[in-house]
């Protein structure tokens, strides 16, 4: 056996520790940042700010996203819709993030309400420079895939 001090155990334990926290994350990652299929691309010069915006992606899938009230505010619940075509959409998450900065997790999972359409609640928190750029991912989960399309927008500018 070996014979170890107490620095070298204690450093033993700590090398054991994160390992065992590298591997949580690595298992735990793809819940943070899930993983597409397909990527798309939304419509150029749509303005969410003005109106719903939507994102052709193959195979005849299309998302409509629509965030009211307009203009979109901080730290007022948010109405979120989602419209999905040419695809039976099994889960619809909005993933709200700061583009230049984190703004921490902000997710909200979209409630299915009939004929491809679903819709939640969200809000944004206040970013302390002012204007923020967020970017809003779809993220639409089928039996098969998942798409993810970003769509752009800037608040308090």
């Amino acid at each position: 056996m070996l014979n170890l001090g107490k620095s070298q155990l204690i450093n033993l334990a700590m090398i054991v520790a994160l390992g065992a926290i590298a591997i949580v994350g690595h298992q735990l990652s793809p819940l943070l940042l899930p993983k597409a299929d397909v990527t798309g691309t939304a419509e150029p010069g749509c303005d969410l700010q003005q109106k719903a915006c939507a994102a052709i992606l193959p195979q005849g899938v299309r998302l409509e996203l629509s965030i009211t009230p307009r203009p979109i505010p901080f730290l007022q619940a948010l109405r979120v819709e989602v419209a999905v075509s040419g695809v039976d959409a099994r889960k619809v998450e909005v993933d709200f993030a700061g583009e230049s900065m984190n703004m921490g997790f902000n997710r909200v999972v979209l409630a299915a309400t009939g004929r491809g359409s679903h819709a939640g609640e969200a809000s944004l928190p206040v970013c302390v420079s002012g204007g923020m750029t967020w970017v809003a991912t779809v993220m639409v989960e089928t039996d098969r895939q998942r798409f993810a399309v970003p769509f752009r927008f800037d608040t308090g500018h």
